[in-house]
């Protein structure tokens, strides 16, 4: 189901046949009069995906009024930066839930790091057991060693992934975000997850 605004005339299908731009061409024309710094077409673009963008920060977030702030971030920069923007390496959707996603991820590590700093003292007058120190230093080296192997996905299989995966999403919503057949985005994350699981040398 579709929560795009219409087109403004004169966007049609770039074959020239007249034809209208479907969702994601939709949201692509918007995000390229962004970035030559049509209002209007930022408007449009906030009505189409706020929803969307919204309900991922708040998945991770897990605070309605940080998520307020941070789909706020998110927009602002989106507008800021839309010119970077590459159709040819994925769809206009999945680039701005990806800005999302690491805007939001970046909230709870600063929300995190505050929260370290404010125990700071009473962390250095405890003693720590061994096997506490050595499973977060475990842990680190895990989130490293999952960062590492998620680089090396393609782009296609790892926007699926961190929508699946990092955002809570089920297969059916991913394939809506990223304008994919049910079977397709399945098969994306499938594939995602055996690279993942390769790379990180699981199994073997």
């Amino acid at each position: 189901m579709s929560h795009l605004n219409p087109v403004p005339s004169g966007e049609t299908s770039p074959e020239g046949t007249g034809a209208p731009l479907d969702p994601g061409q939709q949201l692509s024309a918007l995000l390229a009069r962004c970035s030559r710094g049509d209002e209007q077409a930022f408007a449009q673009l906030y009505d189409a995906t706020a929803r969307r963008v919204h309900g991922l920060v708040l998945r991770v977030v897990r605070d309605p009024a940080q998520a307020e702030e941070v789909t706020q971030e998110v927009y602002l920069q989106a507008w800021r930066t839309c010119a970077r923007y590459d159709a040819a390496k994925g769809s206009a959707l999945s680039w701005l839930m990806t800005l999302a996603h690491r805007r939001a991820v970046d909230r709870v590590r600063a929300a995190e790091a505050a929260s370290r700093q404010d125990t700071t003292y009473h962390q250095r007058t405890q003693v720590v057991p061994h096997d506490a120190t050595a499973e977060a230093a475990e842990s680190s080296m895990e989130a490293r060693r999952v960062r590492t192997a998620l680089a090396e996905l393609s782009t296609i299989q790892r926007e699926a992934l961190e929508l699946a995966y990092f955002g809570g999403y089920t297969h059916t919503e991913v394939a809506t975000m990223l304008d994919l057949p049910v079977g397709t985005a399945k098969t994306r994350i499938r594939d995602g997850l055996i690279r993942l699981r390769d790379a990180m040398g699981v199994g073997q």
